[in-house]
Formats: C-alpha cells, sequence, structure tokens
C-alpha cells in the first residue's frame, strides 16, 4: 500500500496517526481549543466546520479558517463539513456545501478536506478535480449511524471511493453488535489485503466499537479519530488515553 505524507506526517505506515477533532462554536472557542490541543501533540487537526455558529457565512468561514491555520503552525489541517445526513450538526443546501468546499479547497488554507461519498458522482468528481488542481487530500468518506452494512456493501463503498480518486478513503459505521464490530474489522482486513492501494481510514463508533479505534495498525485502518476539548463523534477516546494504548499495541504486538 503507498502511504501519503502530509507536511511532516506520513499517513499508511506505523502506527495509526491521531486525528483531534476542533468542534468550538465561535473563533475565539476555537483558537482556545487549538492552543490546548497544541501542548498533547496531535498529527492532525480537523475543523468541524457544522459545528461552528457562522456556518452559514463563507466569508466567516474562510477567514476564521485563515486563524486557525495560523495556530495550528505545521500541524495538517483537514476540513470538514459533514452534513445532517451524515451525523452533522446543521442543515445545508447542496448548493451551500459545493460553495463552502470550493472556497476551502480554493484558499491554500488546508492540507485535506473531507467530501461524501453519497453527495452525487458530478459534485465529487469536481470537487476532487478542483483538490487535485489546488495541491488539497481527499478524504472521501461514508458514515452510517444507524447500522453496519453487510461487508459486501462496505468493499463496494470502499471500492467506489478509490475508483473516484480519493487519497484517502473513510468508513465509519455503528455497530448493534460484537458481531457487528468483527464485520467492521474483517472488511478492514480484507481491504488491507486485497484493495487498498493508499491509506484508509475504517471506525466502529459507540462503547462497542472502541476496540476498532485501537488496532488500526493490525488490521490496516491508518488514521483514529480522539477526543480533544469535547467529541465529535460517540466512541472517541481522550488523546493522551489513546496515544498510550496505541504505543503500548505498537511496541507489544510485532
Amino acid at each position: 500500500m503507498n502511504v501519503l505524507k502530509v507536511r511532516d506526517i506520513v499517513i499508511g505506515e506505523g502506527v495509526p496517526k491521531i486525528i483531534v477533532p476542533l468542534v468550538g462554536a465561535t473563533e475565539q472557542a476555537l483558537c482556545k481549543e487549538v492552543e490546548s490541543l497544541l501542548k498533547m501533540k496531535p498529527d492532525m487537526f480537523e475543523w468541524r466546520a457544522d459545528l461552528y455558529d457562522a456556518v452559514e457565512d463563507s466569508t466567516s468561514i474562510e477567514r476564521t479558517l485563515g486563524v486557525i491555520r495560523e495556530n495550528v503552525v505545521n500541524t495538517p489541517l483537514l476540513f470538514t463539513f459533514r452534513t445532517e445526513n451524515e451525523g452533522g450538526k446543521k442543515h445545508i443546501s447542496l448548493e451551500h456545501y459545493r460553495e463552502v468546499l470550493i472556497r476551502v479547497i480554493s484558499s491554500g488554507l488546508v492540507d485535506l478536506v473531507d467530501i461524501e461519498l453519497f453527495l452525487g458522482e458530478g459534485l465529487i468528481k469536481e470537487l476532487i478535480l478542483l483538490a487535485k488542481k489546488n495541491g488539497v487530500f481527499v478524504v472521501l468518506s461514508n458514515h452510517d449511524f444507524q447500522r453496519t452494512p453487510h461487508k459486501e456493501e462496505l468493499l463496494t463503498r470502499f471500492s467506489k471511493m478509490q475508483e473516484l480518486g480519493a487519497d484517502i478513503a473513510k468508513i465509519a459505521v455503528m455497530p448493534n453488535s460484537a458481531h457487528d464490530v468483527i464485520t467492521l474489522l474483517d472488511t478492514t482486513q480484507e481491504i488491507k489485503e486485497n484493495i487498498a492501494n493508499r491509506p484508509f481510514i475504517t471506525i466502529a463508533m459507540g462503547d462497542k466499537g472502541v476496540v476498532s479505534r485501537l488496532t488500526g495498525e493490525l488490521f490496516g485502518s491508518s488514521a483514529t479519530f480522539a477526543s480533544g476539548v469535547n467529541k465529535s463523534a460517540p466512541g472517541q477516546i481522550e488523546i493522551s488515553e489513546l496515544r498510550h494504548i496505541l504505543e503500548l499495541l505498537h511496541q507489544y504486538g510485532k
């Protein structure tokens, strides 16, 4: 599997990289969040812009993005507007989503951008083409907060992400049983061994899925999300605890 270098971080080898979401509702809150979290040395920040109060204002988003970029210094920055259909906190029209992502991708302020798989192939291709022109890596994602689809369906979604040109494919599901977690991990192993030619992320959310956030190095998932000030999804582990566990697994799991 090829690796992906984003600034000084290499994704796709060794210990899974730790991504910490920024969830502040205001520019001031976001700055305080970054200041606090930088001490914990995450591998990457994700700005969850759907949690930002002024998200309807594209100009405000770009201004705040500039402030975040200045504060995170050389740490890679992922921009995400999670839609309501996939667990986001605010409704947004497809046209406004497109406008926001075009502005963010063209800004020169982010290293990666999250694009959702089920937005429609035409829009996805447009945004991926723009991202490649601007040197922005694409995390093509899909989230199911209700269930864990069958393995065959998960593999189909992943293959589609690669086909569309994702730099990182991400699948997050909600397990309703231990068997669902096994399905997710089995799918992850299958992707690693037979499908993936680039880094990818798989997550089983919620309390039942916590193990999936810890075992990426064994099964193949290249990154995991930790909580900073607040969680952005159920099941996230606090960053210092997560790092300690990942390092133990790396040390003793060889």
